[in-house]
C-alpha cells in the first residue's frame, strides 16, 4: 500500500509571531506550569486563522493536529491543554501585557517612510455576547487601526460606567500614548475632536484629521459658516481655496460623488491647537431612485503641501477601513458578537487574539478573508506558518 507523504516540518523564525509571544508576562505559578504561555498563544491563534473561533474549537482543533505540528507549535510532549485549561488561563491573563507585545511585533512594519504620512484610525467596538454580562467588566474596547497596512496597532478595553462616548474618550489617551506618531495622522469621528487629544497626538510628533461636529458647537460653527454663509452673510474674501474630486462607481453601483474644498483662511481666527487647514467634504449619492447630499466639515494639522486635497480625501475615506476591515470581519467573520465570554481577562484576551488573525492576513496581503480561513480549515500547515513565520513586507 502506498503511503502518504509526510509534509515537512515548518521552522519558527526568531522574527515569527509565534517566537515575540515569548514576551508575554505569565500570570501562573511556575509549578504548575505543564504547557508554554508561548505554544498556547501559538495555537490559539493558528487556530483561529484555520476557522475555529471558540474556545472549544480551539482546543479541539489543537488535539487533532500530528506531532510535527505540535512539536512546531511548541508542544514538545505531543499533548495540547483542555478547554477548560484555556478558559481558567485567558480569566487570568494581563490583556495589557499581550496587547503591548502585539503593538511591539506589528508596529514596526507599519512605520512609513520619512517622505510619507500614514493613517491610523481609532474607533470603539461592543463585544455584544457579552452585554448581558456587563457588570463583570469591560464590554467595548478602543483599536487603532493603520489603513494602509490593515493591522492593530493598540488596543485599549473600556468599562462602561458611564455613557459609551464619554468612556471611549476616558480611555483614548492611554491609547494614543502607547504608538509612535511620528509619520502618521489620527482619523477619527467628531467624537475625538477634542483639545487634549489634539494636544497629545501634536506632542507627540504626529498629526490629525478629524470631523467636527456639534460635540465642539463654536468650531463647527465657524467653519460652517466659513464654507456656506446664509444667503445673507455676504463670505470673507477667500484667499486659499483647493479642491478634489472622487466618482465612485465600483461594484454596480451607482455614481457616489464626493468633493472635497481645503482652506487655510481660518488659522488664525480658530483657536484650536496645531490648525493647519478647515475642509468640507460634501457627497452626493442616488438610493432607492432618490437624490441623497451629506456635508461634513472636519480640521487637521496637515499642512497644505502635505495635506493636499486629495490625500486629505483618501484619508477620510481610509478611516472606515477600521469598521469594514476591522471590526465587521471579527464581528462577521470571527464570530466576536456571538462570543459570550465575558470572566475576568478572558474577553479582552480573545479580542487580542482576533486582532492578530486579522492583522497577520492583513499584512501577507489576503483579502478574500472568510475565503482563507475555510482554506486554512482543510490546511492546518498553512494557517501555523502565518504564525510561526516573520512578518511578510506585504502591504
Amino acid at each position: 500500500m502506498q503511503s502518504t507523504p509526510t509534509a515537512p516540518a515548518l521552522v519558527v523564525s526568531p522574527q515569527s509571531l509565534a517566537a515575540a509571544f515569548a514576551a508575554v508576562p505569565d500570570p501562573r505559578r511556575t509549578a504548575s506550569i505543564t504547557y508554554p504561555l508561548a505554544a498556547i498563544l501559538t495555537l490559539a491563534v493558528s487556530a483561529i486563522l484555520a476557522n475555529h473561533l471558540s474556545v472549544l474549537a480551539i482546543t479541539e482543533w489543537g488535539a487533532r493536529q500530528t506531532p510535527t505540528h505540535l512539536r512546531t507549535l511548541g508542544f514538545a510532549a505531543g499533548r495540547t491543554p483542555c478547554q477548560s485549561t484555556l478558559q481558567r488561563l485567558f480569566c487570568k491573563l494581563e490583556g495589557v501585557g499581550l496587547a503591548q507585545v502585539l503593538t511591539t511585533w506589528f508596529a514596526p512594519a507599519a512605520v512609513p517612510a520619512a517622505d510619507e504620512v500614514q493613517g491610523v484610525a481609532i474607533d470603539g467596538k461592543a463585544q455584544r455576547g457579552r452585554l448581558q454580562f456587563a457588570a463583570d467588566g469591560p464590554v467595548h474596547a478602543l483599536s487603532a487601526f493603520c489603513h494602509e497596512a490593515g493591522v492593530v496597532l493598540a488596543h485599549e478595553p473600556i468599562a462602561v460606567t458611564t455613557a459609551k462616548a464619554e468612556a471611549e474618550l476616558t480611555v483614548a489617551p492611554a491609547l494614543v500614548e502607547r504608538l509612535d506618531w511620528h509619520g502618521r495622522v489620527l482619523t477619527g469621528d467628531a467624537l475625538f475632536c477634542q483639545r487634549s487629544l489634539c494636544t497629545q497626538v501634536l506632542a507627540a510628533g504626529g498629526d490629525y484629521l478629524l470631523l467636527v461636529k456639534d460635540t465642539q458647537p463654536a468650531l463647527h460653527e465657524a467653519i460652517r459658516l466659513w464654507f456656506d454663509p446664509p444667503p445673507a452673510l455676504a463670505r470673507r474674501p477667500v484667499a486659499d481655496w483647493r479642491t478634489t474630486r472622487t466618482i465612485d462607481t465600483g461594484h454596480g453601483r451607482r455614481p457616489e460623488v464626493r468633493d472635497l474644498v481645503a482652506s487655510t483662511d481660518l488659522n488664525t481666527y480658530l483657536a484650536w491647537p496645531g490648525v493647519a487647514q478647515v475642509v468640507r467634504i460634501e457627497r452626493t449619492w442616488r438610493e432607492h431612485g432618490q437624490a441623497k447630499r451629506a456635508v461634513h466639515y472636519g480640521i487637521t494639522s496637515l499642512a497644505p503641501d502635505v495635506g493636499t486635497p486629495d490625500r486629505l480625501l483618501t484619508l477620510k475615506r481610509g478611516h472606515w477601513a477600521i469598521e469594514n476591515r476591522l471590526h465587521w470581519r471579527k464581528d462577521v467573520t470571527f464570530g466576536e458578537d456571538a462570543s459570550l465570554i465575558h470572566a475576568g481577562h478572558g474577553p479582552m484576551v480573545m479580542a487580542l487574539l482576533r486582532d492578530a488573525a486579522v492583522s497577520l492576513l492583513h499584512r501577507h496581503g489576503v483579502r478574500q478573508v472568510a475565503a482563507r480561513l475555510r482554506a486554512h480549515s482543510q490546511h492546518p500547515d498553512a494557517a501555523i506558518a502565518l504564525v510561526v513565520g516573520a512578518l511578510t513586507s506585504h502591504a
